[in-house]
Protein backbone atom coordinates (compact mmCIF):
# COMPACT_ATOMS: atom_id res chain seq x y z
CA UNK A 1 0.00 0.00 0.00
CA UNK A 2 1.37 3.14 -0.71
CA UNK A 3 1.28 6.26 1.19
CA UNK A 4 -1.92 8.30 1.05
CA UNK A 5 -2.06 11.87 1.62
CA UNK A 6 -5.06 13.99 2.96
CA UNK A 7 -5.84 17.02 4.72
CA UNK A 8 -8.34 17.76 7.61
CA UNK A 9 -9.40 21.56 9.03
CA UNK A 10 -10.86 22.65 12.24
CA UNK A 11 -11.64 26.70 13.12
CA UNK A 12 -8.04 27.89 12.21
CA UNK A 13 -5.81 24.36 12.50
CA UNK A 14 -4.68 22.36 9.42
CA UNK A 15 -3.70 18.96 9.85
CA UNK A 16 -1.64 17.30 6.73
CA UNK A 17 -2.12 13.83 7.00
CA UNK A 18 0.16 10.90 5.87
CA UNK A 19 -0.97 7.39 6.05
CA UNK A 20 0.71 4.13 5.49
CA UNK A 21 0.45 0.77 6.65
CA UNK A 22 1.94 -0.46 9.82
CA UNK A 23 1.45 -1.31 13.16
CA UNK A 24 -0.02 1.34 14.68
CA UNK A 25 2.73 4.36 14.88
CA UNK A 26 1.01 8.05 15.12
CA UNK A 27 3.51 10.58 15.39
CA UNK A 28 2.32 14.49 15.08
CA UNK A 29 5.13 17.28 14.49
CA UNK A 30 7.24 14.97 15.01
CA UNK A 31 6.38 13.56 18.45
CA UNK A 32 4.42 10.63 19.62
CA UNK A 33 0.64 10.83 20.48
CA UNK A 34 0.93 10.78 24.06
CA UNK A 35 3.91 13.44 24.28
CA UNK A 36 1.95 15.86 22.00
CA UNK A 37 -1.47 15.52 23.61
CA UNK A 38 -1.50 14.63 27.61
CA UNK A 39 -5.24 14.79 27.84
CA UNK A 40 -6.73 11.64 27.37
CA UNK A 41 -9.83 13.84 25.70
CA UNK A 42 -8.14 14.49 22.95
CA UNK A 43 -6.17 11.22 22.57
CA UNK A 44 -9.31 9.79 22.22
CA UNK A 45 -11.15 11.87 19.73
CA UNK A 46 -8.18 11.27 17.18
CA UNK A 47 -7.99 7.56 17.40
CA UNK A 48 -11.95 7.72 17.33
CA UNK A 49 -12.48 6.66 13.10
CA UNK A 50 -9.41 3.86 13.67
CA UNK A 51 -11.47 2.16 16.86
CA UNK A 52 -14.98 2.61 15.10
CA UNK A 53 -13.49 0.65 11.76
CA UNK A 54 -11.61 -1.55 14.62
CA UNK A 55 -8.25 -0.30 12.49
CA UNK A 56 -6.13 0.73 15.07
CA UNK A 57 -3.00 -1.10 14.55
CA UNK A 58 -3.06 -1.54 10.81
CA UNK A 59 -1.89 1.89 9.93
CA UNK A 60 1.15 4.28 10.67
CA UNK A 61 -0.39 8.56 11.03
CA UNK A 62 2.42 10.91 10.54
CA UNK A 63 0.41 14.54 10.89
CA UNK A 64 1.76 18.03 10.51
CA UNK A 65 -0.58 20.23 12.26
CA UNK A 66 -0.74 23.91 12.44
CA UNK A 67 -2.44 26.73 14.00
CA UNK A 68 -5.29 26.72 16.43
CA UNK A 69 -5.50 25.43 20.26
CA UNK A 70 -5.27 21.75 21.02
CA UNK A 71 -8.94 21.12 20.60
CA UNK A 72 -9.05 22.34 17.15
CA UNK A 73 -5.89 20.19 16.26
CA UNK A 74 -7.25 17.26 17.38
CA UNK A 75 -10.37 17.67 15.68
CA UNK A 76 -8.76 18.48 12.38
CA UNK A 77 -6.81 14.94 12.83
CA UNK A 78 -9.83 13.25 13.27
CA UNK A 79 -10.88 14.51 9.46
CA UNK A 80 -8.08 14.01 7.86
CA UNK A 81 -7.96 10.49 9.46
CA UNK A 82 -11.61 9.51 8.33
CA UNK A 83 -10.91 11.05 4.42
CA UNK A 84 -8.05 8.41 4.54
CA UNK A 85 -9.88 5.40 5.71
CA UNK A 86 -12.75 6.36 3.07
CA UNK A 87 -10.15 6.27 0.34
CA UNK A 88 -8.72 2.95 1.60
CA UNK A 89 -11.73 1.00 1.44
CA UNK A 90 -15.65 2.64 0.27
CA UNK A 91 -16.90 0.37 2.50
CA UNK A 92 -16.00 2.53 5.40
CA UNK A 93 -17.85 5.71 4.53
CA UNK A 94 -21.20 5.52 5.67
CA UNK A 95 -20.11 4.14 9.15
CA UNK A 96 -18.02 7.24 9.05
CA UNK A 97 -20.24 9.67 8.12
CA UNK A 98 -23.64 8.28 10.19
CA UNK A 99 -20.65 9.13 13.07
CA UNK A 100 -20.51 12.84 11.97
CA UNK A 101 -16.80 12.10 11.38
CA UNK A 102 -16.18 13.34 7.40
CA UNK A 103 -18.43 16.51 8.35
CA UNK A 104 -16.25 19.55 7.63
CA UNK A 105 -17.00 21.59 10.91
CA UNK A 106 -17.82 25.30 9.64
CA UNK A 107 -17.70 27.12 12.73
CA UNK A 108 -15.08 29.94 12.74
CA UNK A 109 -14.35 32.84 15.31
CA UNK A 110 -16.31 35.56 14.18
CA UNK A 111 -14.09 38.91 13.40
CA UNK A 112 -14.09 41.81 16.04
CA UNK A 113 -15.94 45.18 14.32
CA UNK A 114 -15.07 48.68 14.73
CA UNK A 115 -17.01 50.27 17.57
CA UNK A 116 -17.41 47.84 19.82
CA UNK A 117 -14.85 45.59 22.14
CA UNK A 118 -15.32 42.34 20.79
CA UNK A 119 -17.47 40.51 17.69
CA UNK A 120 -20.57 41.54 18.94
CA UNK A 121 -20.07 42.70 22.50
CA UNK A 122 -20.75 46.45 23.04
CA UNK A 123 -18.75 49.01 25.06
CA UNK A 124 -20.01 49.76 28.73
CA UNK A 125 -22.85 52.26 28.93
CA UNK A 126 -23.51 54.31 31.59
CA UNK A 127 -25.79 57.36 31.40
CA UNK A 128 -23.46 59.61 34.06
Amino acid sequence: MEVINKIGRRKTSVARLYLSSGEGKISINGRTLEDYFPSEVHKIIIKQPLTLIEAVEKFDINVNVSGGGFTGQAEAIRLAISRALCEIDAENRPSLKKEGFLTRDPRMVERKKYGRRKARRKFQFSKR
